[in-house]
């Protein structure tokens, strides 16, 4: 083992910060909730599986706020299911949907992409 010094910028080090609180988050809920969570990704989207078994969509609520992803069985549902995961970035809800199929609920959320917030001043 040897130790290599790295040098965070404040946005790295959120960034990092918040992907660790992703990670952290999703697999506790889904040690909690007792689901087993299957989270992939590629350049525009997450995948987010689990199983769901004996309910059906009018039993199911899928919101989202932000970064922030909730899953809640409606209370007269036959069993019950509450779970929360934090994305490392925003999702896009318009790009976002949600699929329930024999007992399993796949969520495609989009990433949204951050804009360009960039000006440039004339000099006088």
């Amino acid at each position: 083992m040897f130790f290599a010094p790295t040098l965070y910028t404040n946005s790295a080090r959120v960034n990092d910060r918040s992907f660790e609180r992703f990670v952290n988050r999703a697999f506790a809920n889904a040690t909690v909730s007792r689901h087993n969570v299957n989270i992939e990704q590629d350049d525009t989207s997450w995948t987010l599986s689990f199983d769901v078994p004996g309910l059906s969509r009018e039993d199911l609520s899928v919101s989202i706020e932000g970064a922030v992803v909730r899953v809640e069985s409606k209370a007269e549902a036959k069993r019950q299911v509450k779970a929360a995961y934090e994305m490392p970035l925003e999702i896009d809800t318009a790009t976002s949907e949600a699929k329930l199929e024999n007992g399993v609920l796949t969520l495609k959320l989009g990433k949204l992409q951050p804009v360009s917030r960039k000006v440039d001043l004339s000099i006088l």
